[in-house]
């Protein structure tokens, strides 16, 4: 488990209000951040962009303040998807880009995640070094060296145009109806464009933000509204993002969910068919079993990180691989762009589609996902559940319980309170029974 105070496994997150998601948390963030990123001998700047819900406009001003006063220029991009700040950042040359988000989580929450000039994650060492910066009085810099503000109003345009540079120039969806899930959320403005102007006929549900609806039955974790629409508008498929958009999910023509490992499959398998692989593929220990093995019958390598798009991105880097993801539809695809975004996982599954000929549910169909359970516990503090030895030995009895035809993974959320039990095997009713008995004794452990 990290020490850090405030960084978890993407960004810092929590309820707004309650701390450290406060407006004077964010005024100090911003400063800190500032400092962090400053490099002397030049003219800095910092981008930052948000999601749709309410409470990005009071944080927006928050940091805008800070960085000011640490005297770095704010470029405001307004609402804008995950990924498109990290485009923007590497475009602008900017010193760093900022985005205030909580993803998937409802309206209530928010949260901070930054990208580096190169539009990645931030490393460690330089969230550490933020934090450190927090600790620290806040100090504002001489007036003359006060950072300026100036918003970005063509965003939304440059990020369109750079997902359509992501497919070849012939490529065109002029025959396919796609229903889009924008989950009242970050994608909403430019995910619709994207699609038609490559000439899908597109139908679109979660278009319409007001501030506290992200999310709200929308959406990559809420498929349900998706399904229906697609079924009843007859659409070849549909695609949901989540509410920052750096996630896909997508429902097939008969109302099936195809989830992020199925999606990583069709676009691994498509890739390799080609040539076009590069390497292997990333997934995380969440990744369903069923994927390791259909890739590996294919001959493909297939390598686990620790769960979290950073993670996937640092075992890519080392290997020089192109591709990787998780089951959450969070993937990275190297050869395009530097983070997990939705709009261009998407398009890369539809390029697939059109490459091979084939249907979704054709594609699909060359992998079969082992039953896989999931229980989240919720706990006071986040903790390490296998430093505890009453927790390990269930592991173990349940890890000789299921052999080497399943796996149990637990581990702490990054992002919430949440301790979450994995079990994974070919009896469906076995690893839910043994996934129900380990979360029985994480609760007793912490009660």
């Amino acid at each position: 488990m990290s020490d850090r105070k405030y960084f978890g496994t993407d960004g810092i997150r929590g309820r707004v209000g309650e701390s450290p998601i406060t407006p004077e948390f964010m005024l100090r963030l911003g400063w800190a951040a500032g400092q962090a990123f400053k490099r002397d001998g030049q003219r800095n700047s910092v981008l930052i962009g948000k999601d749709t819900r309410i409470s990005g406009y009071m944080f927006e001003s928050a940091l805008e303040a800070g960085l000011a006063a640490a005297g770095v220029d704010v470029k405001l991009l307004g609402p804008m998807p995950t990924p498109a700040i990290a485009y923007l950042t590497r475009t602008f040359r900017a010193s760093a880009g900022i985005v205030i988000s909580a993803s998937h989580n409802p309206h209530h929450d928010n949260g901070i995640k930054f990208f580096s000039p190169a539009g990645t994650k931030l490393d460690d060492a330089l969230e550490e070094e933020i934090e450190r910066w927090l600790d620290k009085p806040l100090e504002v810099c001489a007036s003359e060296e006060l950072g300026k503000a100036s918003r970005v109003d063509d965003a939304p345009g440059r990020y369109v145009e750079f997902c359509k540079s992501t497919v070849p120039n012939e490529f065109a969806l002029d025959d396919m109806k796609i229903v889009l899930d924008c989950a009242h959320g970050a994608t909403y403005h430019v995910a619709p464009k994207v699609f038609r102007e490559l000439g899908a006929t597109v139908s679109v549900i979660g278009g319409e933000p007001d501030g506290l609806n992200i999310n709200l039955n929308v959406g990559s974790t809420y498929l349900d509204g998706l399904k229906r629409a697609v079924v009843e508008q007859g659409a070849d498929l549909g695609i949901a993002f989540d509410g920052d958009g750096d996630r896909v999910l997508m429902v097939d023509r008969d109302g099936s969910e195809v989830d992020g490992d199925e999606l990583l499959y069709v676009i691994a398998s498509q890739r390799f068919a080609e040539g076009r692989l590069k390497g292997g593929v990333v997934g995380t220990l969440m990744t369903n079993l069923g994927v390791e093995l259909a890739l590996r019958e294919q001959g493909i390598e297939f390598e686990r990180a620790k769960v979290g798009d950073r993670y996937v991105m640092e075992r890519l880097v080392a290997n020089n691989w192109m591709l990787g993801g998780e089951g959450s539809g969070h993937m990275v695809i190297r050869d395009c762009t530097s983070t997990g975004d939705g709009i261009v996982s998407a398009l890369q599954v539809l390029l697939a589609i059109s490459k091979s000929g084939k249907t979704l549910a054709e594609l699909r169909q060359g992998m079969s996902k082992l039953p896989q359970t999931m229980v989240n516990v919720r706990v006071a503090k986040r903790f390490d559940p296998l430093a505890r030895d009453d927790i390990a030995a269930a592991v173990r009895k349940a890890e000789s319980k299921l052999g080497e035809a399943g796996r149990v993974l637990l581990r702490a959320s990054g992002t919430e309170p949440l301790i979450r039990v994995m079990t994974e095997g070919q009896d469906a009713a076995e690893i839910d029974r043994i996934a129900q008995e380990l979360a029985a004794v994480v609760k007793s452990s912490t009660a």
